[in-house]
């Protein structure tokens, strides 16, 4: 007879407007097949006198945002405790080295996630090669168009070179999305494994050369101590006249004070979804540059692309009940590389 799987006893552990977001009808319904599903409301406070007695029995904790953290107590309180699932992208807010010392399982999300920010980026270096939000800003301006022919040289994305900063989940699927287009793909990592460039299609390039190259350069790095102003004042000087620096990253990445004087001064292009702080005081000087394009964090999923997360965590869920391995794991030792 073939293997019948389980169905293990499942919580659901974030903010409740999180689990609002992401636990749509059709996810309900999808868990109940996979899931014995303990009923709402959702876990989110593990002091609460009703986490003790859905704790006591829990085998996976199904996490989204604002799951508090997952500490020795609370495992202590989860004896039945085998997996975590998270349904959205970095686990380090929650998942806590007691897990990883008992052995607890953990899945994440941020593949799905990675998709829409790719998807963000790529949309805005096509945009900025064509330089469609100054042009369109002119137009309404002058209400004139000029002549075809007037535009200069290096307007457009025919052989433009693109550097992509971090071969993270984002990165990769940002080099995977421009293939279609006609673009030189530079890659700074200094992680990347022998070979690994070429098999992305890619040009490893150290990280002087990505910034001095590149038309555009799109930030995927994550916020590491390693990281925090790695886009330095001196590789921002070190683009060229009008080239664009993206970022969906951390606002933490790159100096902000370095690339707010260039920006401002019309040496560089700034598509900005990310800053430090995460919102700019009403004062800061790039609110006004004309040339700084600045989205309240967005790229991630949003509205129905919360769907996708949910199916991704439902579908580990799936497999992990089943006794297959995670599709999508994180690992401990590969917490030092990741977001």
């Amino acid at each position: 007879m073939p293997n019948v799987p389980r169905r293990p006893r499942t919580a659901l552990a974030m903010q409740r407007d999180a689990a609002a977001a992401l636990v749509s009808p059709a996810s309900l319904t999808a868990l109940a097949e996979v899931c014995d599903l303990v009923p709402p409301p959702v876990l989110d406070d593990f002091a609460a006198p009703r986490a003790a007695e859905v704790l006591a029995g829990v085998e996976v904790l199904l996490t989204g945002w604002g799951c508090p953290p997952i500490d020795a107590s609370v495992l202590d309180a989860a004896p039945r405790l085998r997996a975590v699932v998270h349904a959205a992208g970095t686990v380090r807010g929650h998942v806590t080295d007691a897990c990883w010392e008992r052995g607890i399982e953990v899945s994440s999300a941020a593949a799905a996630n990675a998709l829409p920010v790719a998807e963000y980026a790529v949309a805005m270096i096509l945009l900025g090669g064509k330089r469609v939000l100054e042009r369109a800003r002119d137009y309404r301006a002058t209400r004139r168009r000029g002549g075809r022919l007037d535009t200069h040289g290096d307007l457009g994305n025919y052989g433009a070179t693109v550097g992509v900063l971090s071969a993270s989940l984002v990165g990769r699927r940002v080099i995977e999305l421009l293939r279609p287009h006609d673009l030189r793909v530079l890659l700074y990592d200094p992680y990347l494994a022998a070979g690994e460039a070429e098999r992305l299609g890619v040009r490893a390039v150290g990280i002087e050369e990505l910034f001095a190259a590149s038309d555009t350069v799109s930030v995927h790095a994550p916020l590491l101590p390693a990281t925090r102003g790695l886009v330095s004042r001196a590789l921002l000087e070190s683009m060229r006249p009008g080239a664009l620096l993206l970022n969906t990253a951390r606002g933490a990445v790159v100096d902000q004070d370095a690339l707010t004087e260039l920006v401002c001064a019309g040496r560089l292009r700034a598509v900005l979804d990310v800053t430090e702080p995460e919102v700019l005081p009403p004062g800061h000087p790039l609110w006004e540059c004309e040339d700084a394009l600045i989205t309240p964090h967005l790229a991630g999923s949003q509205g129905n692309e919360w769907q996708r997360l949910a199916d991704a965590a439902i579908g580990e869920l799936a497999r992990w009940a089943a006794g297959e391995d995670f599709a999508h794991p994180v690992r401990r030792e590969r917490l030092a590389y990741l977001a």
